[in-house]
């Protein structure tokens, strides 16, 4: 484990009682009604979603964090970058939410997200909008609309809807950290 794993995980645990409420009463709900059966979220962090979704597992490459989602009783693995432990066709749906962004080279993990669905499995990819992206300095590449749609796409999926947390505005993105965009995707 590297000093930077066990600082990521340590600034996850510092969420703000708002943010909690916020995932849990607007956020994770949302997103929920988006995904059916068994659910993979990649990117796991300390498990909020596995703990509020049922029949949802999880992964992460910080073994910090997947140790932490273990303590919590929740169905966690470590995972390697760009290589699910699974087998193909293994989940009904996958999630990324705040993720894609980390990545320089999305293609590698988008075909793993494919090979991990089941045919016509729902995929939801969710990405910071502009003050988020910018408050972390470990984001790689910025995503607005059309950029999202375009990339997922061109890994085997189709665009089903796109949308924004908490709604779409300019004026929001711009203020609020937590803005984000939301595409639901369809394993082609």
């Amino acid at each position: 484990m590297t000093d930077s794993q066990l600082d990521y995980a340590d600034y996850l645990k510092q969420r703000s009682w708002k943010g909690l409420l916020y995932r849990r009463y607007v956020l994770y709900p949302r997103l929920c009604r988006q995904l059916t059966g068994h659910v993979l979220d990649i990117g796991c962090g300390i498990g909020d979603m596995l703990a509020f979704r049922p029949d949802t597992e999880g992964v992460d490459v910080n073994p910090h964090t997947v140790a932490l989602c273990r303590k919590r009783g929740l169905h966690a693995r470590e995972m390697a970058p760009d290589r699910l432990p699974y087998a193909d066709a293994a989940f009904d749906g996958a999630m990324m939410d705040n993720v894609l962004e980390h990545i320089a080279e999305p293609g590698p993990i988008l075909g793993e997200v494919r090979r991990v669905l089941a045919p016509s499995g729902t995929f939801v990819c969710g990405v910071p909008g502009r003050r988020g992206f910018a408050a972390d300095p470990d984001h790689k590449v910025f995503y607005d609309e059309g950029a999202l749609r375009r990339t997922v796409e061109t890994y085997g999926f189709t665009t089903r809807t796109v949308f924004h947390m908490p709604f779409r505005s300019s004026w929001l993105e711009a203020r609020m950290s937590q803005y984000c965009v939301y595409g639901v995707f369809e394993r082609a």
